[in-house]
């Protein structure tokens, strides 16, 4: 018999249909992202920038909004305070995190953050 025998190539095309079908959906999500523009001309910083406000969560979930514990419903409204007292020249919102925080209260002051239209906001580095 001098035919060729091509069950194994269709196997092995089969699999490569099959991973391709697969992974290909996963590849095709766009993911929107806010960059940074290049500006030739950054304008003149006129004023002085505010003190950072200091936020810290420690381990079981209290915000410390400058060393003041507040609630973290009552954040948003301190948020808005900041922001309008010059929308153009905001303080930077320092977050400090415990190791063991919980993750859920972050992300509420993450949302307060970007309701209230705070643009400044960065992230302590832990010590050690």
């Amino acid at each position: 018999m001098a035919d060729i025998n091509v069950t194994p190539l269709v196997d092995v095309m089969l699999v490569l249909l099959i991973i391709f079908m697969v992974t290909a959906p996963t590849l095709s999500y766009p993911i929107d992202i806010d960059l940074p523009q290049k500006s030739l001309n950054p304008p003149p910083q006129t004023k002085e920038p505010p003190e950072p406000i200091k936020l810290r969560i420690d381990a079981s979930g209290q915000v410390y909004w400058n060393e003041s514990p507040q609630p973290v419903t009552a954040l948003k409204s301190l948020m808005e305070v900041e922001v309008q007292r010059d929308p153009t020249n905001q303080p930077q919102l320092e977050i400090d995190t415990s190791p063991d925080a919980d993750y859920g209260v972050l992300a509420k002051v993450l949302a307060s953050a970007k309701n209230a239209g705070m643009i400044k906001i960065g992230f302590v580095q832990p010590q050690g």
